[in-house]
């Protein structure tokens, strides 16, 4: 069953592509994937393969990529995408000696590929399972991890009809596993070689905070204009959800300043979020000098790459999507030990648990519980700050994932 849905999802893609623009990257991408691989595999280098569906699970990779090539300059690294979305943004990444996509789990695709990789090791990150690509590389005897996987109960696998499938589970030489849940229900499977050690993000927030850039124009929207420095609200990754609540809040007080990273930069967007601004100056970053912004309330960034250096300027944030899909990435903001704030769609993401929990994190539901926030951080800088040290204490307690896996894997 599962390889007739593997060839019915490869269909799917083929017929997609000629009429979108993704699925034709994705289908181009899979069919050139081992010519890609045999014009610049290297015959004699070791090869330790990270396989990440898109860009987020690559993040969570990505420690461990920099890790190894650092202590262990004599294996070359070969990085594959499923989703375009992942593989568009970090074909040049220079981690990586080799990036490209993975065909689709045929027996035919993993096959070909595996007989002209090679690997001598590899690592899916979270949630790739991927049955054909996993069974040979345990006929092959060539260890495979799975690195800041979680697992819940509503899984396939725990489920009577998710039997067969389950048994990929037992490829794996080991489960790196993000909490004791999830260690406990692969016990339930027969599976014992795993690994409590959390979640590799937690390292990459550190490594991006470490590296992050100072940014003149936004350190003169921050400082500038007045003489005292007002507070300032980082909305990172909003969609119109949530802007629709924070923005009515903060056309009503005039002691924020307000920095705004949608998720989706298109002038429409862009045009609605000035619609919902009122009696404020908006100066968008592509095209504010400093004189701009230093007199500026409201600043919008219409451009991608920035959202982590910029929560440095922030007291409180907020990260999007809780009104949606699923939020996104909280720990970018908590790294700076300030309160971050999310949307009520956040019960699956560990790490917004965690915060809820540790006191660094909060949920809003609506205009009022925003405010009723918001006054609070306004009127008590102390509680404010104590939140904020919350947040930034939750995320170092948890790091160190990366060492753990490496310490654990035979290199």
């Amino acid at each position: 069953m599962y390889n007739i849905i593997m060839y019915a999802i490869q269909f799917g893609i083929a017929v997609g592509s000629i009429f979108n623009e993704k699925l034709r990257k994705m289908w181009r991408g899979e069919q050139e994937a081992v010519q890609v691989l045999r014009d610049k595999l290297e015959p004699d280098a070791r090869y330790v393969w990270f396989h990440a569906a898109s860009l987020g699970e690559f993040e969570q990779g990505r420690p461990l990529i920099e890790q190894i090539r650092k202590d262990y300059p004599q294996y070359k690294i070969l990085l594959t995408f499923f989703s375009p979305s992942g593989y568009e943004v970090r074909k040049n990444y220079e981690g990586a000696d080799i990036i490209t996509y993975l065909p689709i789990d045929t027996v035919g695709n993993a096959r070909r590929f595996l007989r002209t990789v090679r690997p001598v090791m590899a690592f899916f990150i979270k949630y790739e399972f991927w049955y054909n690509y996993l069974h040979i590389l345990q006929h092959r005897g060539i260890p495979a991890y799975s690195v800041s996987s979680i697992f819940r109960p509503d899984q396939i696998f725990f489920k009577w009809y998710g039997s067969s499938y389950g048994r990929v589970l037992r490829c794996f030489t080991r489960f790196f596993v993000q909490n004791e849940e999830s260690k406990e229900l692969l016990g339930r499977l027969g599976i014992s070689d795993t690994m409590v050690v959390g979640d590799t993000r937690f390292d990459r927030v550190l490594q991006i905070k470490e590296a992050s850039k100072q940014l003149p124009l936004v350190e003169k929207f921050v400082n500038g204009g007045a003489a005292d420095r007002k507070k300032v609200f980082v909305a990172g990754s909003s969609w119109q959800p949530d802007e629709e609540i924070f923005l009515k809040y903060f056309n009503e007080h005039e002691d924020w300043k307000l920095i705004i990273a949608p998720h989706v930069i298109g002038e429409d967007h862009l045009k609605t979020i000035l619609s919902l601004i009122r009696d404020k100056k908006v100066v968008r970053y592509t095209q504010g000098t400093e004189e701009d912004v230093a007199e500026a309330d409201v600043l919008i960034i219409d451009c991608f790459g920035l959202l982590s250096s910029i929560y440095h300027y922030g007291d409180v944030a907020y990260v999007g999507g809780g009104f949606g899909v699923g939020i996104h990435n909280v720990l970018e903001a908590a790294v700076w030990d300030m309160p971050v704030l999310f949307g009520p769609n956040n019960k699956h993401f560990a790490e917004a648990q965690g915060l809820l929990r540790d006191g660094g994190g909060f949920e809003i539901f609506d205009l009022e519980s925003f405010s009723l926030l918001m006054n609070r951080f306004a009127a008590d800088k102390e509680y404010r700050n104590a939140c904020g040290c919350l947040a930034g204490a939750y995320v170092q307690s948890l790091a160190g994932a990366t060492n753990k896996v490496l310490s654990n894997v035979k290199l």
